[in-house]
């Protein structure tokens, strides 16, 4: 017997407050350093180069995915 899983319409994310937005860049800086100190395995686990992730590292936290710019 096979089963469905049945898709809901996907929503915007609602607003987030000021202080949510904030801890949210705090939380991309802390990822953005991370990222930084892994190795290059480590990265090629995970499909980046070197460059891209020195890249990525080197923005600044206001530097937010364009999603979040809503």
């Amino acid at each position: 017997m096979t089963s469905y899983v049945s898709v809901r319409h996907c929503r915007p994310a609602p607003r987030l407050s000021g202080f949510a937005r904030l801890l949210q860049m705090f939380a991309l800086r802390r990822q953005r350093h991370q990222l930084s100190g892994l190795s290059d395995a480590q990265l090629r686990d995970i499909g980046l180069t070197s460059a891209q992730a020195s890249q990525e590292a080197s923005r600044k936290p206001w530097d937010v995915p364009a999603t979040w710019r809503n």
